[in-house]
């Protein structure tokens, strides 16, 4: 299904999914303020990870199925499956207390908390340019939630979520990273999935006993719309070009799902977009960028210290 591909079909595709992904964003937001968020987030992990799972067992399109032994069934249940099902649980949550636009900007640090998970800090280089990313971005981070603390408001329930979502979406990537010695990307999110959304059903079944089910065929639309494009053609569009670019080059467009998220909720949700966001963004954006980028290579090996 997925050749070779010119850099412009390849950029052309992440286009599409950062869009695609947006929309499921603002979508969610929809759905969970009359949808219990566990309710959301269980069904459609379960959906999602089965037809990626189906894909992989009976197509070659995302590449081949490996066989699970015991050992690696239980690493994909307390590694990827149990930081995915905090992280849409919260994630959800989130949306369902503050602006869709808020939330996916807070996950935009997600790829700095990552970088300094996994090094301490050190007199080098390296060191400096990973913890200059991550002050910048913190300082992204507290613009974008202060004034909600320092109103008092009701969303900085919300805003505290989506903090708290950045970090465990982080988690979620480094758990993959180590299980993507064993399987493939497509392998992980499909395993990890349709378990964390097991795991969530009684979370769901509680929410729903407390508060019920209000069925309209408008929200069961839009929920399908989020597993099927947001959850199984968006990453198969993403995975297809982790094929073909390197990881940091493909996450540089994770920059690009804020603004996507904030226009789809700006125009279909009237969620308003201030000043605060573009100047949070911009902090947000230049701590990724600084803390991915390698700029011996951009500016040249005379130009960056020794490590």
């Amino acid at each position: 299904m997925f050749g070779k591909k010119s850099n412009g079909a390849i950029i052309a595709t992440l286009l599409l999914t950062v869009f695609i992904w947006g929309a499921s964003n603002a979508g969610t937001k929809y759905i969970v303020a009359f949808w219990p968020p566990g309710f959301v987030g269980s069904t459609r992990l379960l959906c999602a990870g089965l037809i990626l799972l189906a894909i992989l067992k009976w197509t070659k399109w995302l590449g081949e199925l490996t066989p699970l032994d015991s050992s690696l069934r239980r690493e994909l249940w307390w590694r990827g499956t149990v930081s995915l099902a905090i992280y849409i649980a919260v994630f959800n949550w989130a949306l369902h207390f503050t602006t869709a636009s808020h939330v996916a900007l807070y996950l935009g640090a997600a790829p700095v908390w990552a970088l300094i998970w996994e090094e301490r800090p050190a007199r080098t280089w390296r060191s400096a340019q990973r913890y200059g990313a991550a002050a910048l971005a913190a300082t992204g981070v507290v613009v974008l939630f202060w004034p909600a603390l320092k109103r008092g408001t009701g969303n900085w329930m919300g805003e505290l979520l989506g903090i708290t979502a950045s970090i465990t979406w982080a988690h979620y990537g480094i758990q993959c990273r180590r299980l993507g010695a064993k399987l493939s990307g497509a392998e992980i999110s499909a395993h990890t999935m349709w378990r964390s959304g097991v795991l969530l059903l009684p979370v769901a079944a509680v929410e729903i006993a407390q508060k019920g089910l209000v069925w309209r065929w408008e929200f069961a639309a839009i929920q399908s719309y989020c597993f099927l494009a947001g959850g199984v053609i968006a990453y198969a569009l993403w995975n297809n070009a982790l094929r073909h670019w390197p990881t940091s080059q493909v996450f540089l467009f994770n920059n690009l799902i804020p603004l996507s998220t904030m226009m789809w909720s700006h125009f279909l949700l009237g969620e308003m977009v201030t000043a605060t966001f573009w100047f949070a963004m911009a902090l947000i954006v230049a701590g990724v960028v600084l803390g991915q980028t390698r700029w011996e290579k951009v500016l040249g090996r005379s130009w960056v210290p020794a490590e």
